[in-house]
């Protein structure tokens, strides 16, 4: 019997896009053959997902899974050709699957499962990138999706004292939360997390605004459009979705008070449906 190399296995997947180990199966099937696998892979579907896989996959949905006890999150881009095919049951149940499947059973390989639904779909399919978190400490972790899935929010509140966890009070706060980043699509969570060359680019293109302007005057101006773009892109100073007269923080402090704790915004994650990011967190 011929040795299935790595080499071997990589020239097939070239050829028809496979898995890997549809590629060593198909591979050992035929003792070595390349266009005899190449045929195998063809009858099992394989090679019919591999001719679709060379398609633009702009479209597609977010899905999230978020464990019963609030605990652990994770949500996932999976990308599809066609917005029909985004919006279709079969590709919805796919995505959450697929959320379910990284959490549950990290790390796996999906690849078998993917092809298979190339094959059913008619459409090429990319897991484009997923992201993890886990609570450190106290807290609860919210998951949403917006109505049409083009985006998702994975969002971790911290808390000091453990009695908060069970309170509906603290539940729905986090909850909000995940909704105000979808909405307002804040960049990070508070002032000292923005990088350093991006406030300089604001900065400067504040200093070229405030041109012309008194001298005097011209740091006060700067100072001011910092504000705002940080107010903008800060979650805890955006205005509360639900009372824009209160900022986040406001609204987080007043909770607090109300339950007898302190909270904060750990971190986040959100997802939008074909958007440009040099990130694939898979935190």
């Amino acid at each position: 019997m011929a040795a299935i190399t790595a080499t071997t296995v990589a020239q097939l997947r070239a050829m028809t896009n496979a898995g890997i180990m549809d590629c060593k199966k198909a591979l050992t099937e035929t003792n070595g053959n390349l266009e005899a696998a190449v045929d195998v892979l063809r009858k099992k579907g394989a090679a019919t997902a591999a001719r679709k896989a060379g398609r633009s996959a702009n479209e597609g949905a977010v899905a999230c899974y978020l464990r019963s006890n609030s605990q652990s999150g994770l949500l996932v881009e999976i990308n599809c050709e066609t917005d029909f095919v985004a919006k279709n049951e079969t590709f919805r149940k796919f995505c959450d699957q697929v959320a379910k499947t990284l959490i549950e059973t990290p790390p796996t390989n999906l690849e078998t499962l993917r092809t298979e639904h190339i094959a059913k779909i008619g459409e090429n399919i990319q897991i484009r990138r997923h992201a993890r978190m886990d609570v450190s400490g106290i807290g609860l972790i919210a998951a949403y999706i917006h109505t049409g899935a083009k985006v998702g929010v994975l969002a971790e509140v911290g808390a000091n004292h453990p009695h908060s966890i069970g309170d509906q009070r603290f539940t729905r706060l986090v909850k909000d939360i995940t909704l105000q980043i979808a909405a307002a699509n804040p960049l990070v969570v508070r002032r000292a997390e923005i990088p350093p060359q991006l406030l300089q680019k604001e900065k400067e293109i504040a200093r070229e605004q405030a041109s012309g302007k008194p001298p005097q005057a011209i740091p006060r101006i700067i100072q001011g459009k910092l504000d705002k773009y940080c107010q903008n892109i800060c979650l805890e100073e955006q205005g509360f979705i639900r009372n824009n007269e209160i900022t986040l923080q406001d609204h987080l402090a007043a909770v607090g008070k109300e339950i007898g704790d302190q909270f904060t915004i750990r971190r986040f994650f959100r997802f939008q449906v074909g958007e440009h990011t040099e990130q694939n967190p898979t935190a």
